[in-house]
């Protein structure tokens, strides 16, 4: 049973609204490809290629200004006295395609798309006078192509052996019932056979001068003709055969005087139409043509499926849920081998748990796999964002990319999309000097941006790299000064790396006046903010002179972690195992205190460290007590925090918290062991925050006891409530 109407067409919209945006990008792409090359032939084809499908497509869902306006650009790509300006005006295309869009799937009001309409044509005839362009403009615009599926229908139709025949039918111009005539026109063409295709469609605003039809039949030329020649109402009729050759040129209704089938336009001014569509017909069915045909066929590979992404990740939750019965599965197992050591049944239970287990683990890692997508698909917006930035900025800048084949999961790479644009559009706008400049430090005069990608673990790094001037540290300082964001002791105090953390501060910003690009503080901390949201980290590295490099440290995804655990105050915390390089076991004696803060002499390194807990009350046995310190690694930063005692590994769900059960930013999540004990997950980033600025202040008391006062331990239940109204309020 099929669907009603609306829902269908609802689908077939959502279908173009995914395709016709990867189309917009591949229009970037190669207009940006036409610039380096001016003139490539093969560039060409394809920007012609990718307008002609947007078209179809958009003529096909009824979104007419937007078809129109693609088969007017065609018009521009068949002219070779056009090609230096044919880039320029296909990245302005692609901005007013993608603007139509987002009006046509909001369903708000149509950009202006007059100006871009008045150049292409200025393009498309730029021998035409006045009077004739404005004529002209307006043929263009109404003229019509065959849609994506009636192509296909014809070409199916050939490829089966069936014999094809173009049709054209004028209207008698003395005909008081046009309308009328192009309905027994249609009869007469049913009653030869199947009309694969047919012009105007029913109720088509275009003046009703003719009849064009695509018509699959056994019968002769000249029996369709003189089938259609009805006296007082048609006449004229021309019927040319179908070949898969001449199928290009030939899809193009007559009506259509600058036919994007071919390289050449058709002149306007020749004295007669007529003769010109007698040409047209006839060379047609004489020889092919000598351009690439369009693609009459669906892109894409047939054995891709588009799947809601909100079933992914109801598929990973309960992916979730398995691994927490596979830990309860687990230590229930433990619990019966401690108790009965002999039972033959112990190693039947082990072997079925290690059974489990390894499908289990596969089954997550292929719905892992499921989510993740390429940095490519986020990396490849960026050529056009590099080209416009360094125009505005008067710059030269190269874009290097590499690792873009690296697997991220969708959600994460749709949230960094924000901070990855300011971070290159910071790199060019302050990052990389001038011409001018650059020949003066004896650098090339092109700026080099470097974008990378690669795994490190269960985490992607993702590098913004730029060979620059680098990041002046006093300076920073001075306008964090300047701002009042710092205090003199404070500024005095601070290292250079963590100097460079202000630049991640909102309100920052070392730009000494306000343009369209920078000076008004925002940005930056963007980055900060996102990747915090993320669970992830930012590096800065710098090299006066030599450039600036932004790392972006990223979890493969969000809901599953390998986490090691540990106890504070008799509760259990967790941190993911990879933000840890390395456990060192001590005693209290071993921790001393320098400038408020204590430290532990790791050996030749001298490592401060952050308290979770309280410190232990002076007491003659309190020296002697065992810590354990888990030694953070962030870029140049590394310190240590003091623990009481280790728990071990494991794989956690990670449960988010609404803001009633937690009330420090601290503890970004929780999870339920296998034997209903919550697990509390440390925010490594808010970790690393408080660690900063307790060593650019004099208050020492902000290094420890980070935990103490928390509220009373969850029990699962609470755990899963509080899950389940966090979940709610994001949705919200």
């Amino acid at each position: 049973m099929s669907g009603p109407p609306d829902d269908r067409m609802s689908e077939l919209h959502q279908l173009f609204f995914e395709s016709a945006g990867e189309l917009v990008q591949q229009l970037n792409e190669e207009a940006l490809r036409l610039e380096k090359i001016p003139g490539d032939a093969e560039a060409t084809r394809s920007l012609r290629r990718t307008v002609h499908t947007l078209k179809g497509d958009s003529a096909a869902c009824s979104f007419r200004e937007l078809s129109e306006l693609c088969h007017e650009f065609e018009d521009v790509l068949t002219v070779e006295n056009a090609a230096a300006a044919v880039p320029e005006i296909a990245l302005r295309a692609a901005d007013v395609f993608a603007a139509l869009l987002e009006a046509y799937r909001k369903g708000t009001k149509l950009p202006a798309i007059q100006s871009l309409r008045a150049d292409i044509a200025r393009l498309a005839h730029p021998e035409a006078v006045p009077k004739t362009k404005k004529k002209t403009r307006k043929a263009v615009a109404k003229a019509v192509r065959w849609s994506e599926y009636e192509q296909l229908a014809i070409s199916r139709s050939l490829d089966a052996g069936r014999r094809v025949h173009h049709v054209v039918v004028h209207i008698d111009p003395q005909c008081a019932m046009p309308i009328a005539g192009r309905q027994m026109i249609q009869l007469a063409l049913a009653g030869l056979g199947e009309i694969l295709a047919l012009y105007p469609a029913e109720g088509s605003p275009d003046p009703l001068t003719h009849v064009e039809a695509a018509l699959a039949s056994p019968k002769s030329s000249e029996q369709v003709r003189e089938k259609c020649n009805i006296p007082t109402i048609a006449g004229n009729v021309k019927v040319t055969a179908l070949r898969a050759k001449t199928l290009a040129s030939a899809l193009c209704p007559a009506a259509d005087t600058h036919s994007a089938g071919s390289d050449q336009p058709k002149k306007d001014d020749s004295g007669s139409s007529r003769a010109v569509e007698d040409k047209s017909a006839e060379a047609a069915s004489a020889a092919p043509v000598s351009t690439e045909p369009a693609p009459i066929v669906p892109s894409g590979p047939d054995n891709l499926l588009r799947v809601d992404a909100e079933r992914i990740d109801s598929v990973l939750n309960l992916v979730g849920e398995l691994i927490l019965a596979k830990s309860m599965l687990q230590q229930t197992l433990l619990e019966f081998g401690q108790r009965f050591p002999k039972d033959a049944l112990r190693g039947k239970f082990s072997d079925a748990m290690a059974f489990q287990a390894r499908v289990l683990n596969d089954l997550q890692h292929s719905v892992m796999k499921i989510r993740m997508v390429p940095v490519d698909q986020l990396f490849r917006r960026f050529p056009r964002v590099v080209r416009d930035v360094a125009h505005q900025c008067g710059k030269q800048v190269e874009l290097v990319i590499r690792g873009g084949q690296t697997d991220l999961d969708k959600s994460i790479l749709d949230a960094i999309a924000e901070p990855l644009t300011h971070l290159v559009r910071n790199a060019i706008g302050h990052g990389l000097e001038r011409a001018e400049e650059r020949s003066r430090a004896g650098k090339q005069p092109q700026g080099t941006l470097r974008l990378d990608a690669y795994h490190q673990g269960n985490q992607v790094v993702i590098e913004v790299t730029d060979d620059g001037a680098g990041i002046d540290a006093d300076k920073v300082r001075q306008r964090a000064l300047s701002q009042g964001l710092l205090k003199a002791e404070q500024a005095a105090r601070m290292s250079d790396s963590d100097t460079l953390e202000l630049i991640l501060q909102p309100g920052f910003s070392t730009a000494e006046e306000i343009t369209s690009l920078s000076g008004r503080g925002v940005g930056l901390d963007v980055v900060q903010s996102v990747l915090a949201r993320l669970k992830g980290t930012v590096e800065i590295e710098t090299t006066r002179g030599r450039g600036t490099t932004f790392r972006l440290r990223l979890p493969l995804t969000l809901a599953i972690i390998r986490a090691l655990m540990f106890r504070v105050e008799d509760r259990l915390y967790a941190l993911p195992l990879n933000a840890v390089a390395e456990i060192a076991r001590t005693v209290e004696a071993e921790i001393h205190q320098v400038e408020h803060y204590d430290v532990l002499q790791l050996r030749n390194d001298v490592l401060p460290l952050l308290r979770l807990g309280s410190k232990p009350p002076a007491a003659p046995a309190a020296p002697r007590s065992k810590v354990f310190v888990l030694v953070i690694n962030s870029g140049e930063r590394k310190f240590g925090v003091v623990v009481d005692a280790m728990e071990g590994e494991d794989e956690l769900v990670i449960k988010a918290l609404d803001d009633h059960s937690i009330t420090t930013d601290l503890v970004s999540g929780a999870s339920i062991l296998g034997d209903g004990r919550v697990v509390l997950i440390l925010n490594m980033l808010a970790l690393m925050e408080r660690f900063t600025r307790g060593r650019a202040s004099s208050d020492g008391p902000r290094m420890t006891g980070l935990l103490s006062g928390l509220a009373p331990a969850m029990s699962a239940r609470e755990i899963a409530l509080s899950a389940t109204r966090a979940q709610a309020g994001g949705q919200g």
